[in-house]
Order: structure tokens, then C-alpha cells, then sequence
């Protein structure tokens, strides 16, 4: 019996087929035009996981998968690569790079598996322990990976409270140039060096920061829509508003959001 999710992907394949001899628009497309929308739907799918939203999760999943499919086909005009090249590319690493599934090596737990893939991969020919890091990534995912590399050779802190020395430190060092006038490049250097060690210390509370980040960015925006919302209704300008008045809605948003919290752990 065939697997229907064989059917599945080779009807993809066939709709690209098609679309790549008769639809103008993805006649048109490149591997650079393809880049940037490649990217905005990375970012929904970021979106749908944590708004926890599995409808749109496998939306834009299928979204990404397009996208893979064209790339290959693009690859595959070129004479490059096909989309067998790539699935057997993959293919070809995961069981390289699982030695303790597909060979006889042993680990204990899921940190000796990450170290053994960084190894693996110097084995493979890179040389530098950082070039897989990429350079376009925002900067706080790149600090995240850097720091998760580097940990992989053994180049880390041993406990979270050392790293939180660290924060401590470098909130001192930034609170000593601000309060000093320090010039304006310093100062940037003192607060980047603190947003480091933060997020080298996100990692040893199991908290990924751009994941974090965005959680409180998602949460503002919602207090402030409900802000203004509720200034609306009062007929009030927001521009001519305290403070304080404006708290009065800010920390209704707040209760709502504890109360819908306690109703769903209830439930």
C-alpha cells in the first residue's frame, strides 16, 4: 500500500511542475526573489507557534514547503540540483551526524548528543567552529547560536550562577559609563555586552530570548490596544491623559489576562 504521504508530495511536485511552465509570476521567480518572501514566511510560522495556533502552524508549514520544492526546482533548471538531491543530502547527514542511532556510540543525555554533532561536523571539514552561524541572522538569534556553538567545543560556564556574576557585572559596568557620561560608543558597548550575557544566561534557565522577547512584545501590544480602546469609548485623547489615568486601563488589561489565565488552568 502506498504511503499517502508519498501521493502527497508528489502532487506538489507535479502543481510545481505545472506552475513553473504556465503561471507567469512563478515563471518569473529566481532563487533571490524568492529570499525575502522566504524569510516573512519563516517569521509567520514564528508567529503561529507561539500564538500556539496548530491550524496556522500547518498552514504556513506548507507555505515553507513550497517554497523548498520551488528552490529545487529552480535548482533543477540550472542543472545544480534537484529536489532528490536535496532530500537524499539530508538524508545522508542525519544518519552521519547520529552515530548513537545509526552506529554504536552511547550517550547520556541530549547535551552529549549535541556536543558529538559539533564534532561531527568539524570531522566533516569545517574548520571554524562559528562559520555555521549566519551572518544575516537578527542579532540576538546570532548571539543565541554563538553561544550554543561555542558550548559545543567546550567553551562555556559550568553553572547559571557564574552567569548571572556576569549580568551582574556587566549591568554594573553600563550603570558606571551612563552615570559617568561615558561616550556614546562606550555606552553601546556596555549595553551590548549586557544583552550577551543575558541571553547567555536565557540558556542556562532553558528560556530562548527571542522566543521571550517576542512573547512580551505580543503582550504590550495587546495592553495597548486594549489602552486605547478603552480610551476611545471614554471619549478621552490619550495625548491629554496622565499617567496614572492611562494605568487605570493598563491594569485592566493586566487583570483580564490573569483572570482568562486562571479560568484556563481550571479548565
Amino acid at each position: 500500500m502506498t504511503d499517502p504521504r508519498l501521493n502527497a508530495f508528489a502532487d506538489l511536485l507535479t502543481i510545481m511542475d505545472e506552475l513553473r511552465a504556465k503561471c507567469p509570476w512563478d515563471k518569473k521567480q529566481t532563487l533571490e526573489s524568492l529570499r525575502h518572501l522566504t524569510i516573512e514566511e519563516t517569521y509567520e510560522l514564528g508567529d503561529a507557534i507561539l500564538d500556539n495556533d496548530l491550524q496556522e502552524i500547518k498552514n504556513e508549514l506548507g507555505d515553507l514547503l513550497l517554497h523548498i520544492v520551488f528552490y529545487a526546482k529552480i535548482g533543477e533548471e540550472k542543472k545544480a540540483f534537484d529536489i532528490k538531491d536535496v532530500i537524499e543530502g539530508i538524508n545522508k547527514k542525519l544518519i552521519n551526524r547520529h552515530p548513537h542511532i545509526y552506529g554504536d556510540v552511547k550517550v547520556a543525555d541530549d547535551e552529549e548528543v549535541k556536543e558529538n554533532w559539533e564534532k561531527i561536523k568539524m570531522k566533516e571539514g569545517r574548520k571554524k567552529v562559528l562559520a555555521g552561524v549566519p551572518r544575516s541572522l537578527p542579532a540576538m538569534v546570532k548571539a543565541y547560536r554563538i553561544q550554543d556553538k561555542v558550548r559545543g567545543v567546550g567553551f562555556d560556564w559550568e553553572k547559571p550562577h557564574q552567569v548571572w556574576d556576569k549580568v551582574q557585572e556587566e549591568l554594573n559596568e553600563l550603570k558606571h559609563e551612563v552615570e559617568n557620561n561615558g561616550s556614546a560608543t562606550r555606552v553601546e558597548e556596555e549595553f551590548g555586552d549586557l544583552l550577551f550575557a543575558l541571553i547567555n544566561y536565557a540558556r542556562f534557565i532553558d528560556v530562548n530570548p527571542e522566543s521571550a522577547l517576542e512573547r512580551t512584545n505580543k503582550k504590550f501590544v495587546r495592553r495597548f490596544e486594549y489602552l486605547e480602546q478603552k480610551t476611545q469609548a471614554a471619549n478621552k485623547d490619550m495625548h491629554r491623559m496622565s499617567l496614572d489615568e492611562m494605568d487605570v486601563f493598563w491594569n485592566e488589561a493586566k487583570q483580564m489576562e490573569t483572570n482568562s489565565e486562571l479560568i484556563k488552568k481550571k479548565e
